[in-house]
């Protein structure tokens, strides 16, 4: 009787380290919003000078996968695995199966050409691999997804799609 007890206790002991050492992207999050895709490496070469650089052809796509609800961004939070970060401090609604390009650098945010610059001339995505982190205003998460470039975009053009 004690060998079982003492085999059940270990097998639900392996089971939750298991779990609590799944990565962060396996978890399959309850949000309308989600990451749909990174641009992590903005073609050619990397310049973070804010008049001449090309931070802004580094984006993050969100999209709403809702059939009905409309989202407001405003509150919600994008991280990456070194703790950059930006928070979408204005209204900016998401109809479902809408989208929005959260581009680096400086430029007009605008609903009708569905963008929301960072304002900031630094890269946020680093080019060899990284986490992205998507909470919403109440602190929860929405999204998380690591890439590669050698694991996650095979064909290399510094894009990776996590949802369709």
């Amino acid at each position: 009787m004690r060998k079982n007890t003492v085999a059940a206790a270990l097998v639900t002991a392996c089971a939750l380290a298991a779990v609590v050492a799944a990565p962060a992207h396996a978890a399959e999050y309850q949000s309308a919003l989600k990451v749909r895709g990174v641009q992590y490496d903005a073609p050619g070469s990397d310049s973070n000078r804010c008049t001449t650089g090309n931070t802004d052809e580094e984006y993050l796509t969100i999209k709403n996968f809702s059939a009905s609800a409309t989202v407001n961004l405003k509150g919600y939070v994008v991280k990456d695995a070194t703790g950059n970060r930006f928070a979408f401090t204005a209204n900016h609604y998401l109809q479902p199966g809408d989208y929005v390009k959260l581009r680096g650098g400086n430029g007009n945010d605008s609903d009708a050409s569905n963008v929301v610059y960072r304002d900031n001339c630094n890269f946020m995505w680093n080019n060899d691999r990284d986490t992205i982190y998507f909470y919403k205003p109440s602190g929860s998460r929405a999204d998380v997804h690591a890439y590669s470039k050698t694991g996650s975009d095979p064909d290399r053009d510094g894009y990776v799609r996590f949802h369709g």
